[in-house]
């Protein structure tokens, strides 16, 4: 498959690339015919705990059935919308990475609907709350390094990765925000609208967080969601961020702000992502990249 040559690519010019996924869904009650509803299965909101966070006990049921399948849940915890959820993943290779996405909505839906709810992983469930995001979280290291210890040369490779990626990030978010409804989310609610990155910040496009060793260290693209197909959208990100090594891409500097708090002054001259589908299927169509990935 597609994955499978954007894995082996990486191998091939020597760069050992984990992925692990961030989850976003809603939890909704579902009506006395057990159709989905828009009522949330609770008013918590973020890091909130039991009893304001209802779906503490279902949220338990799911990361043991997904450990007994050999996908080992890293976090989960309730997100910022009323009866919306998150689970994360342990770090895997870019195939049973997608392997494990696609195997969690399934065991998500499926424990869902016997606690008489309905998983809702669509961009943008409620209009006026935070949508569904899909972070992919990349670990980008150099083979020789993992066999020798820690090299210098990771941060390199990291960062050309990165500037490969944010380079090419106007020509894949079609495929990454494949919906009419991936648009209402970007831009809100802590979804990235302009193509920056800073450390720490959860209101770029990509964040890179603080951690203690070299081995955890990350960055997360934070503009996907759930509707994205992981197979496709982990490739692109792949050889958008392979492409960048390969050319050297310079990666720009940080912006250490708060875009959703930003004057204006500082956010008017930045590039931002395709505001409408529209919009992301031409860059897409007319992309030269693209065309040449979509080959291999």
């Amino acid at each position: 498959s597609f994955l499978i040559r954007a894995e082996k690519a990486a191998l091939d010019k020597g760069v050992r690339i984990e992925i692990g996924s961030e989850v976003e869904f809603y939890l909704f009650k579902t009506d006395e015919k057990g159709l989905p509803t828009k009522i949330p299965f609770d008013q918590a909101g973020y890091m909130d705990v039991a009893p304001a966070d209802k779906g503490e006990n279902i949220r338990r049921e799911m990361c043991q059935t997904l450990a007994m399948m050999d996908i080992l849940p890293e976090a989960s915890h309730h997100e910022e919308g009323p009866g919306q959820n998150e689970i994360d993943f342990h770090y895997s290779l870019p195939v049973k990475a997608a392997d494990n996405v696609m195997n969690f909505i399934t065991v998500v839906k499926a424990i869902s609907e016997k606690s008489g709810l309905y998983a809702d992983f669509s961009p943008k469930p409620l209009l006026a709350e935070s949508g569904n995001g899909f972070h992919i979280n990349l670990s980008v290291r150099s083979i020789d390094s993992l066999k020798k210890g820690d090299n210098p040369k990771d941060e390199e490779l990291a960062e050309s990765f990165m500037a490969g990626l944010l380079a090419h990030i106007t020509e894949i978010t079609a495929y990454l925000n494949p919906t009419k409804e991936s648009y209402q989310r970007l831009g809100k609610c802590k979804a990235p609208k302009y193509i920056t990155w800073s450390p720490e910040n959860r209101s770029h496009l990509i964040r890179v967080p603080a951690v203690n060793n070299a081995e955890r260290k990350r960055m997360e693209l934070r503009s996907p969601d759930p509707e994205a197909n992981p197979y496709l959208a982990f490739a692109l990100v792949i050889y958008a961020g392979l492409d960048g090594i390969e050319k050297k891409i310079k990666l720009p500097k940080p912006i250490n702000v708060n875009l959703f708090k930003a004057h204006r002054n500082v956010t008017k001259n930045l590039e931002k992502l395709p505001q409408t589908l529209q919009k992301a299927q031409d860059l897409a169509a007319k992309s030269a990249f693209v065309k040449e990935v979509l080959k291999k």
